[in-house]
This record gives structure tokens, C-alpha cells and sequence, in this order.
């Protein structure tokens, strides 16, 4: 049984980056934070989506086959991973 990956962002680009910490940059001021992952690259293939093998964080492509699907029947695809 699958279950829903812990965060899922809309994209509309196949090629996207994840460094698990984009979430907490905010302000004016803005440092890299000490947390989160190394950067990756990922590539969004024909399934319409991707996902971190970090932070299993999924990329949907906008528009593709997996945007407004339940995320939680879709298998997970973390595959293209490149630093």
C-alpha cells in the first residue's frame, strides 16, 4: 500500500532541483540553512512526476498525467536523481 509522499509541489518545468530545505528560506536576510539535503537534479519523465530520494519530497509536472491524481495511488519514482 502506498501513501501519500509527506510534501508534493507543483511544477512547469521537467527539470527541477531539491535540496530539502527550500521550505524554511524566508526573509529578508536569507542564509542557507545548515539543514535539509546535498542539491539534486531531478528530471520529470512521462509519468508526470518525481520523486527526491532525500526527502521523498514529489515534483507533479502542472498539467502533466499525474497532477490532480490522488498522490497516494502513485508509485514512487525516484529515479534521474543527478548532484
Amino acid at each position: 500500500m502506498n501513501t501519500a509522499p509527506p510534501e508534493t509541489i507543483l511544477v512547469e518545468t521537467h527539470r527541477v532541483s531539491c535540496d530539502g530545505a527550500s521550505a524554511i528560506r524566508q526573509g529578508e536576510g536569507f542564509r542557507p540553512a545548515a539543514l535539509g539535503h546535498p542539491r539534486v537534479f531531478l528530471e520529470i519523465d512521462e509519468h508526470g512526476y518525481v520523486d527526491c530520494g532525500y526527502c521523498d519530497r514529489r515534483f507533479v509536472l502542472k498539467g502533466g498525467p499525474a497532477d490532480g491524481v490522488d498522490q497516494s495511488t502513485l508509485p514512487d519514482i525516484s529515479e534521474g536523481a543527478s548532484p
